[in-house]
């Protein structure tokens, strides 16, 4: 468009605005763009209340205190399973360690062999082990014998390698003492190895025990029970405080083990 100039009378181009004209949004596209932004800035603390939220509502339910699926129902069953494979655990590592530590027969190729074992990925163990299990009992070879088996198999190398080296770490003048003494072998392990091995037997205890508790949970994606159920459920139904809930439970039943496990210690140095 052209203008003359009032002073030269010559016509004057007027520059043209280049840039696109913005446009104008109504109420409800305001309204949006301003809850995305909002959003935006505030999910991160908005997201962690909800969960705190959400997971002290469902914890403080008084209905999931109670029944076949209520809390100390499945604090029994994970404690069960886990105590079990312990056990199991305990009854296998110790004997061959203190064997091991006491003679240093094939130590070298037990205690790397035990080391493998931590490797095998729990989930992928009761995979393998799930076939056999279920050949052989159809009703709790699905469930629980896998996860017992992987339990097992994880609890088995810190008991069996801190029995060896806590055996091992004996001072010999102590055990060839105890031989002129006329003490046989088995009295040797007895009265002498195993009583100054006894904190080195008890921490791989203690470290198998908390691995235990914690990958108990993963016998719930089979269908075992405990802590692990509310993990699964939880996700399956999308429910965070459920979800949530299990997680809490399942850490602060491995925090409590660990801790009695070193008071337990403590108490064993007085």
């Amino acid at each position: 468009m052209h203008d003359r100039d009032p002073v030269r009378g010559a016509a004057v181009d007027r520059p043209r605005h280049r840039g696109r004209r913005r446009a104008r949004r109504g109420p409800a596209q305001a309204h949006a763009v301003g809850r995305a932004a909002g959003s935006r800035g505030h999910a991160p603390g908005g997201c962690i209340v909800n969960v705190i939220t959400d997971t002290l509502a469902w914890l403080t339910d008084a209905n999931h205190w109670t029944g076949p699926a209520g809390i100390p129902t499945r604090l029994a069953e994970h404690l069960a399973l886990s105590a079990v494979s312990i056990a199991v655990a305990i009854a296998l590592a110790i004997p061959i360690g203190i064997y091991i530590g006491h003679t240093g027969r094939y130590a070298r190729l037990v205690v790397n062999s035990a080391n493998l074992w931590r490797a095998l990925p729990s989930l992928a163990l009761i995979g393998i082990v799930l076939p056999f299990t279920s050949a052989i009992d159809p009703q709790l070879g699905f469930k629980v014998y896998p996860t017992l088996v992987a339990m097992v198999v994880l609890a088995v190398p810190p008991v069996l390698v801190n029995t060896q080296a806590g055996i091992a770490g004996v001072d010999r003048d102590l055990v060839e003492a105890a031989r002129a003494m006329g003490m046989r072998e088995r009295q040797v392990v007895r009265q002498v190895e195993l009583p100054l091995a006894l904190p080195a037997l008890v921490a791989g205890i203690r470290s198998g025990a908390v691995q235990v508790v914690a990958t108990a949970t993963l016998g719930a994606i089979f269908g075992s029970g405990g802590l692990g159920r509310y993990l699964v459920e939880g996700v399956a139904q999308r429910d965070d405080g459920m979800t949530w809930s299990g997680v809490v439970l399942v850490a602060a039943l491995a925090l409590s083990v660990e801790g009695g496990f070193v008071v337990l210690q403590r108490v064993m140095k007085k």
